[in-house]
């Protein structure tokens, strides 16, 4: 990969980080956690309280790439056809015909995912594994890019269902947006006394140069001693005596790709161990089971995230 690519990456993450900033106030992190996971082509999951702006994050994002956005509302009596779509038979045509569902749009937002039942939930595992969707045996591609920004509310409010671990797998990266400092409330107080923001928010960028972007991402180099890092920490996890399951080599594979795009957006076209420890709880921690002891003991897989990392000595740069 050239340098003159991972300018034009950083370049387009500004514009991108920019856009989004004119609507979500103080959380410069999250919005480029969320620019890294759409460079890997992957997908978030957002755990946190209702009302911080996960709904406006995913309607920033979508209008800034120019992208069509659809929003689900998950509730326990939600069906797998309200997801996907479903053949109905036209009595005028006398034929069947096809009526899409929202998950037939670029930016997906999946609100309070876990408030479905697992039945549902699942309706998203091949969209979000393969880009496709297969509806009474017909299988139908969904138009790149695809991005599922799912919201969690945490475990232990009332009426939610634990996603499987196979679904969390699919998420690359988790984030967090937490609650505003009083100085950014006020100023979104300020700016949101007219609902006017989002609706004149302007696309920043094309879907082929997205495409562009994300292809020159997996070009940026990986030294071998960077890339055996990856592999000793996710090895770490499945070792550690903290968890009854540690990451799958997805996992690992996230890893990887985040550094590489946490890197390009820093204008550089080469990983170093630092991106590693950076996106190392984005995208590992979700994805680990802890063990009993551990969970009355109160850790958590964030903490057992930095313990792999404290225990594994990181290459020396060259």
């Amino acid at each position: 990969m050239q340098a003159v690519d991972a300018i034009r990456i950083q370049e387009m993450a500004a514009k991108l980080r920019e856009n989004v900033q004119r609507v979500i106030v103080g959380k410069d992190e999250v919005i480029d956690l969320a620019i890294i996971a759409l460079l890997c082509k992957g997908h978030i999951l957002v755990e946190d309280v209702p009302g911080i702006g996960k709904t406006t994050l995913s309607k920033a994002l979508a209008q800034s790439l120019g992208c069509t956005f659809s929003r689900i509302q998950f509730t326990p009596d939600l069906m797998p056809t309200d997801v996907l779509g479903v053949n109905f038979y036209n009595q005028k045509s006398g034929d069947f015909e096809f009526r899409s569902g929202p998950i037939f749009s670029q930016v997906l937002l999946a609100d309070e995912i876990n408030r479905a039942t697992p039945r549902t939930q699942s309706a998203l595992l091949e969209a979000m594994g393969e880009r496709q969707a297969t509806i009474d045996g017909e299988t139908r591609l969904l138009k790149e890019p695809f991005l599922v920004m799912a919201t969690q509310n945490p475990i232990e409010m009332e009426g939610t269902f634990p996603l499987p671990e196979a679904q969390l797998d699919r998420f690359m990266v988790r984030i967090q947006i937490g609650y505003p400092s009083p100085e950014e409330e006020s100023d979104i107080l300020l700016r949101f006394k007219r609902d006017t923001v989002l609706a004149s928010l302007d696309a920043v960028t094309t879907e082929e140069t997205l495409r562009e972007m994300q292809n020159a991402v997996t070009e940026v180099m990986v030294d071998d001693q960077v890339r055996m890092y990856v592999v000793a920490i996710a090895q770490a996890t499945r070792q550690h005596d903290g968890l009854s399951l540690g990451v799958s080599p997805r996992a690992a594979l996230a890893l990887y790709k985040t550094s590489q795009a946490r890197a390009a957006m820093d204008g550089r076209d080469f990983v170093t161990p630092d991106d590693v420890k950076a996106m190392a709880e984005t995208a590992l921690a979700h994805r680990m089971i802890l063990t009993s002891n551990s969970r009355l003991r109160g850790r958590s897989t964030t903490q057992i995230v930095n313990d792999v990392l404290e225990s594994i000595p990181a290459p020396i740069e060259r």
